[in-house]
């Protein structure tokens, strides 16, 4: 177990003060990049712990409401030296993301609340507690600094969950955790200290901005040079610039972003783009997907792109983030299992008919993962609930001992947690299936949902793509399959009923199941969770209010 991140914070300062440790580039700006040292990072971190010592106690939570720059950064590294407990959320007015702020907000019940000047009316409007302008704190408040240790049990942050599924909740991360995992992390991409850089857009109020911007470039003190996420999606190309300017560069981001830059990068933005000195684009935070991989390699292929750069990986919040990956400079594994098998709880390969690819999320680094059943542990081959046990695995939820109890099992061999995520070992690696609350069960038979919107999304051009959610709806014998898809650019004139048939025929004919209620929304209508993934119960919830239209 290393020391502590923050511990790690200090000895950069001391041994390199003036390496660099976090640029921003402000695409949203000035276009301008501003960079902190080691020396300036511990600095101003110092400083904003004495004026949050003067607000809150140890223990008491300290909000961030920042948008994405280096004060965000510095709000996180000063509550953890005051020994408070970060809560990473973002700036009130956030487009749809309202309700998620207001929930994690309350439930955090935080003493005092992190911002910058630009975003203060906002902030002073959403609430009256006590606020920090954290580029406003003297650099001078560092002399009164004096430390106090912090040990790994001590709570670091909450980490507020995507809620694809229910409410969000603040999953409890300790120091120790969060040291633990990004250890884990620097082993899968194996980082060279003071060499590697991260480069990302990842929004630092998510696990795996947070993790892989702030606190795993602290194991060797390294760079992490990172952008606004709206940056990013108004010019993917933006991430690749950046990634082409450094040696021994690694990145991570959803699946979906590999897919949408592959789309709207244009052959004229290529120029210049030399990716062949990526070495770990971790895709992770969602299912990931074959075509996703194919796109993305077939479209910078001729920029230098290595196949073996694309790392598929799984991980949650309540492993703090990382728990599996393909190794460095290890090809992704694509497999074909039969559709029919997997519904019955079998992982079959077949290489034709029916089938689902599935994506290898490789092996775990510094923990175990179990596939466990009804009964306990399975063997290889069978598809059960993916469990995960390691130093990085958070201790419960904050202030919700039920929702800690269903998710965290104590036994003779130690704690484990229950991911509520569907998953098969086969060959040695980990493949994971879907998440046992949006099963669709139809007289008896499983289905994934991704596999019929995989379906959907394919049968006619006015559905948009990665913009379907399927889910069940209770029926008089049986459950009933509804789908709701967003309508694409491209079929904005197609008829509604022509769209519905062509959709009704797809899957009866790939899945053997009837579509009780086929919806075609407007763009933006389908609810997404801040990771990207299709939130499928929170659609559920929609359709059956009538918010769908």
């Amino acid at each position: 177990m290393p020391d502590t991140l923050i511990d790690r914070v200090a000895r950069w300062a001391r041994e390199a003060p003036g390496a660099p440790a976090y640029t921003f580039a402000d695409y949203l700006g000035d276009g301008a990049r501003r960079t902190y040292t080691w020396g300036q990072a511990d600095l101003k971190a110092r400083a904003l712990a004495v004026r949050l010592r003067e607000l809150a106690r140890p223990g008491d939570r300290a909000a961030v409401l920042a948008p994405a720059g280096l004060d965000y950064v510095v709000a996180v590294l000063g509550t953890m030296y005051a020994r408070l407990v970060a809560v990473p959320l973002f700036a009130p007015g956030l487009p749809g993301h309202a309700e998620r702020l207001d929930r994690a907000f309350s439930d955090a019940d935080p003493a005092v609340v992190l911002t910058t000047t630009a975003a203060l009316p906002g902030v002073a409007d959403f609430t009256r507690l006590p606020v920090v302008t954290v580029d406003t704190v003297s650099d001078l408040l560092a002399d009164e600094w004096e430390p106090e240790p912090v040990g790994p049990d001590d709570l670091a942050y909450l980490q507020y969950t995507s809620g694809s599924t229910r409410a969000p909740a603040g999953v409890e991360i300790t120091h120790g955790n969060l040291a633990a995992n990004a250890a884990q992390l620097w082993e899968a991409f194996r980082a060279r200290p003071r060499t590697s850089v991260a480069v990302l857009w990842l929004p630092l109020f998510h696990d795996m901005g947070l993790v892989a911007t702030v606190a795993m470039p602290m194991m060797g003190g390294n760079q992490a040079v990172f952008m606004d996420p709206v940056a990013f999606v108004m010019s993917p190309v933006r991430w690749l610039r950046l990634l082409s300017e450094y040696d021994d560069v690694f990145t991570g981001a959803p699946n979906f972003a590999y897919e949408f830059t592959a789309a709207r990068v244009r052959p004229g933005d290529k120029a210049g783009l030399d990716l062949s000195r990526v070495r770990v684009m971790l895709n992770g935070a969602e299912p990931v997907r074959p075509g996703a991989i194919e796109a993305f390699d077939a479209a910078f292929a001729g920029c230098g792109l290595r196949p073996e750069a694309h790392t598929p990986a799984y991980g949650l919040a309540e492993a703090t983030v990382f728990v599996s990956a393909t190794g460095r400079d290890e090809a992704p594994v694509v497999t074909g299992f039969s559709r029919e098998a997997l519904s019955e709880g079998w992982a079959v390969p077949c290489a034709e008919g029916e089938r689902s690819l599935l994506v290898s999320c490789g092996r775990p680094y510094g923990q175990r993962v179990r596939i466990a059943g009804e009964s306990g542990a399975l063997p290889d081959g069978r598809v059960g609930e993916i469990w995960v046990q390691g130093p990085n695995v958070a201790r419960g939820y904050w202030r919700d001992p039920e929702r800690t109890a269903e998710a965290f099992t104590h036994g003779a061999d130690g704690t484990w947690l229950r991911t509520g995520d569907l998953g098969v070992i086969h060959d040695g690696r980990l493949y994971v299936t879907g998440r046992i609350k949006d099963m669709v069960i139809v007289d008896g038979r499983n289905h994934y949902p991704q596999d019929i919107e995989a379906t959907v999304q394919e049968a006619h051009e006015a559905v948009r793509r990665d913009r379907v959610a399927a889910f069940a709806v209770p029926g008089e014998e049986t459950e009933r399959l509804v789908v709701v898809a967003e309508r694409s650019r491209r079929g904005l004139s197609a008829d509604v009923k022509e769209v519905g048939r062509a959709v009704r025929a797809a899957v009866r004919t790939k899945h053997d199941l009837s579509v009780h209620d086929f919806v075609l929304t407007e763009a933006g209508a389908v609810p997404r969770t801040s990771s990207g993934k299709i939130a499928r119960r929170a659609c559920l919830r929609a359709y059956l209010d009538g918010a769908l239209v």
